[in-house]
C-alpha cells in the first residue's frame, strides 16, 4: 500500500459515485482546488480532514494514514508535460514566464511567488464566442534577503 494507491482508489470511487470535487471539498471544508490536490496526493491532509475523507470514499484506517503523510510533491511523469490541457500550461510558462516574472520584479524587486503561502481559484466564465477558463492565482511575495 502506498499513496499512489489511495489516490487510485479515490479517483476510482469518485468516477463510480459521480461525485463532484466540488461537493467533496464543501464536506472537508476547503477550497476545490485545495482538496484536489490532496486527493490527488501533492498535500496532507490533518486527521479530522483524512477521516471526512475516509467517509466519502470508504477508506481503511492505513488509506486514511496514507493522507496524513507528507507527500513527495510534483506530480507530472516527465519534464515536458504530454497531457494537452497541462502542456498548454507548461506552454503558458514557457511563453510568458519571462513576462511574469519581469512584471513582478518591476512591481515587487528581488523575489519570488510562494506556492506554499498560496490561493487558486478556477472558475467557469460564460462568453458569447464559447465559455472561458478563469484562473486566479494568488501567492504570497517573498523577497530575497541581501544578508
Amino acid at each position: 500500500m502506498n499513496r499512489n494507491d489511495v489516490t487510485e482508489k479515490i479517483i476510482d470511487t469518485k468516477v463510480n459515485q459521480g461525485l463532484k470535487w466540488e461537493d467533496i471539498a464543501k464536506a472537508v471544508g476547503l477550497s476545490k482546488e485545495w482538496v484536489t490536490a490532496g486527493c490527488l496526493g501533492q498535500m496532507t491532509f490533518n486527521a479530522a480532514q483524512a477521516a471526512t475523507l475516509a467517509g466519502i470514499f470508504s477508506l481503511t484506517e492505513e488509506e486514511t494514514r496514507w493522507l496524513q503523510v507528507v507527500p513527495y510533491k510534483g506530480s507530472l511523469p516527465t519534464a515536458v508535460p504530454t497531457d494537452p490541457l497541462i502542456y498548454r500550461w507548461y506552454e503558458i510558462v514557457s511563453v510568458y514566464g519571462s513576462t511574469i516574472k519581469e512584471l513582478i520584479h518591476e512591481e515587487f524587486g528581488d523575489g519570488i511567488m510562494s506556492a506554499i503561502d498560496f490561493s487558486m481559484d478556477i472558475q467557469r466564465e460564460p462568453h458569447a464566442n464559447g465559455d472561458r477558463v478563469q484562473v486566479l492565482l494568488s501567492g504570497k511575495f517573498l523577497p530575497y534577503k541581501s544578508s
